[in-house]
């Protein structure tokens, strides 16, 4: 599945409860989900940490819906010509630097 399906499935899943919610409503959910990541990562079988994977993902391109965002686009602009740091598409940052 791609960005777009994604965005495009749980828009058609979930569009009405999400423009209702909006973007701060649904950024709470987000955070919620990231906790429960957090969480199945220290102590969870693979399958189930896929699945809080799958939830963050999920509500990030809730919250991309809502806002306007397409993932896809974003994502290109972002990373497409290489790291935003060093601007090599294999990235020589310094260890200590964001990227």
């Amino acid at each position: 599945m791609t960005l777009d399906e994604l965005q495009d499935l749980i828009s058609r899943m979930y569009s009405r409860k999400d423009e209702a919610r909006g973007v701060e409503g649904t950024f709470m959910w987000l955070m919620e989900e990231v906790g429960e990541l957090a969480a199945a990562l220290r102590e969870s079988s693979k399958e189930e940490i896929a699945k809080e994977f799958a939830d963050v993902l999920a509500w990030l391109a809730t919250i991309a819906n809502v806002a306007g965002i397409n993932l896809t686009e974003a994502v290109r602009l972002k990373y497409g010509h290489g790291c935003p740091g060093c601007h090599q598409m294999i990235c020589v940052c310094a260890d200590s630097e964001k990227p």
